[in-house]
């Protein structure tokens, strides 16, 4: 009996239509069966939100020929929830992998990625999971130089698995002219995003305001985060986990007189 291909459930947050997902979806096809549920609209800056006062709908799609598709009106975290528990409800996949998404998702970007809040759903549920994403927000990014390492991570996922609760977010950094000088397996930048809110009018004369701002790395003279590997051309491998305790003030908290 031929052993049977690995699982492999492919989500966003760009949309089903985006060109980054078709791209995920060609390369995982050389490596197992393929199912893809993602959302019917771009989510991106969702971060693990979830649908609880409307209806979700989930239909199927043709979109990528013979492999078996639904787009879903929800959240990335709501797509691999669905699939986990009705459109795969018989068979668990071995591997849940997001992306590509069109922008980095490193550093302090995890928590407001789409992208990753489904692969971190993924794990919360102990599933291995994987978040790809590639610093270039255009609709038409070239994903070419980031194959053979999209590749070699995932078949490397399969065989060794990941610890239980834990995904890899994985950024490349844009194509340029040399090609990428190899993987580094990283921590997570101490960044943020510095906020401006552009207060604006519109035709009525009615306020709004336009999200804006810059980026500050405070660890950018560290040579062991993902933001200094991306800005060396190598491709960042980030392990995480959705278990937020801050460990180092547990045994602070108890001394205090509360």
């Amino acid at each position: 009996m031929a052993e049977q291909k690995p699982l492999i459930l492919i989500t966003n947050d760009d949309g089903i239509t985006s060109h980054g997902i078709r791209t995920l979806v060609e390369l995982m096809k050389q490596v197992g069966s393929v199912v893809v549920v993602a959302p019917n609209s771009p989510q991106s800056g969702m971060g693990h939100a979830i649908t609880i006062s409307n209806p979700i709908r989930l239909y199927p799609s043709d979109i990528f020929g013979d492999v078996p598709a639904y787009e879903c009106s929800g959240t990335p975290a709501d797509c691999v929830k669905l699939a986990k528990h009705h459109v795969l409800k018989d068979r668990s996949p071995d591997l849940v992998v997001s992306g590509i998404n069109h922008g980095s998702n490193s550093s302090i970007s995890i928590l407001y990625s789409g992208t990753m809040s489904a692969a971190i759903e993924a794990a919360i549920e102990g599933i291995p999971a994987i978040g790809f994403s590639l610093g270039d927000f255009t609709s038409k990014a070239d994903f070419s130089h980031a194959h053979e390492h999209i590749l070699s991570i995932v078949r490397m996922v399969l065989e060794r698995g990941l610890q239980r609760g834990t995904a890899l977010n994985v950024n490349f950094p844009a194509k340029a002219a040399e090609p990428l000088k190899g993987i580094r397996i990283c921590r997570q930048a101490n960044a943020k995003w510095q906020e401006v809110f552009d207060e604006r009018r519109d035709p009525h004369g009615r306020r709004y305001f336009w999200l804006a701002g810059d980026f500050v790395n405070f660890d950018s003279h560290a040579e062991d985060t993902d933001e200094y590997a991306l800005s060396q051309n190598y491709t960042s491998v980030v392990p995480c986990h959705y278990d937020l305790t801050s460990y180092g003030m547990l045994d602070e908290l108890k001394n205090w007189n509360l």
